[in-house]
């Protein structure tokens, strides 16, 4: 039997363990009974930013901003992939113009901008909006 993964729940940050074998399971959060692994992006914050790089599963963090229309654009895209990594990398999306520190941790320069974590640090960066199979060919090649 495999050792279970940790992963923080995209509502409340709260860590879970799960067999990997019952990742499409849809497991609930065992503190807050949410979703673990929506396929739908989750919304990420300064508060909660930290707290979500933990766990086993890679996070695809989209930077983005209202006002900016590639953003808009490509967040159908975002959508799709989230339905089709579900279980495999967990996909939040962060508001640069109301998260603007962490942006600006980030070294954000152009949205909207894709990082890749595993582990906690920044494996892959990606600006600019891709079509669904650019993206899902970009992840494949960092391993997810």
């Amino acid at each position: 039997m495999t050792d279970p993964l940790l992963i923080p729940c995209a509502h409340c940050a709260g860590l879970n363990r799960i067999p990997a074998t019952r990742l499409g399971d849809s497991p609930r959060c065992g503190h807050c009974k949410s979703a673990i692994l929506p396929a739908t992006p989750f919304d990420l914050d300064e508060a909660h930013f930290a707290k979500q790089l933990r766990g086993d599963l890679p996070l695809l963090v989209d930077v983005w901003a209202d006002w900016c229309s590639p953003c808009k654009s490509f967040a159908p895209t975002y959508q799709q992939a989230a339905q089709q990594l579900q279980g495999r990398c967990r996909l939040g999306k962060l508001n640069s113009e109301q998260n603007r520190q962490l942006a600006g941790q980030l070294g954000i320069r152009s949205i909207p901008t894709l990082i890749l974590f595993k582990n906690g640090v920044e494996a892959a960066r990606q600006s600019g909006a891709l079509p669904l199979p650019q993206l899902l060919a970009w992840l494949r090649s960092q391993g997810i």
